[in-house]
């Protein structure tokens, strides 16, 4: 019975939210084709995030296909003691750029639209956001993902140079 309860505990860490759900049409030849399309942000705020796309004909079934797709496609970020990223970046994905800025302890997320629900479920709270180049939800939150992706440690950058981390403070 205990270890059913811990399993249970393990699946609701990870909080899923629906960034946006848009109705689809395509003509066929009989006439109009009617689907869905779910754009879905899996995360744990304890730097694991993902980002899912489903399509279905109907709602629930999209939402199911872009749980599973983000849960496919999660990234470990680093997070510093301050709950914020160690250091500015930018990311891309298609015409959409963010820019990512650590900010001051009790500044909060300061972002708006997808990028925001992003950062907040990958467990950032101090953190300066801004979105350039196109208002697509889904192409900002790639932007996002690319850009977390892309944070590294001091430690990270010693290792890969092979140096002690001492030798990259001088």
């Amino acid at each position: 019975m205990k270890k059913k309860y811990l399993k249970n505990k393990e699946e609701n860490s990870w909080e899923e939210k629906v960034i946006e759900v848009k109705r689809v049409t395509k003509v066929v030849k009989g006439g109009k084709k009617l689907s869905f399309r779910a754009i879905l942000v899996v995360g744990n705020e304890n730097g694991q995030i993902g980002v899912g796309v489903g399509k279905a004909s109907d709602v629930i079934g999209a939402v199911k296909k872009g749980v599973t797709d983000a849960k496919k496609n999660v990234i470990e970020i680093p997070i510093t003691k301050h709950y914020s990223i160690p250091h500015p970046i930018q990311g891309i994905a298609g015409a959409a750029k963010i820019m990512l800025r650590p900010s001051a302890t009790g500044s909060g997320v300061i972002a708006g639209g997808s990028s925001r629900i992003v950062l907040e479920l990958a467990g950032i709270k101090n953190i300066l956001a801004k979105q350039l180049g196109s208002n697509n939800t889904l192409n900002n939150a790639r932007a996002a993902i690319n850009a977390l992706e892309g944070l590294r440690t001091f430690n990270d950058t010693a290792k890969s140079r092979g140096i002690d981390i001492e030798k990259l403070y001088k």
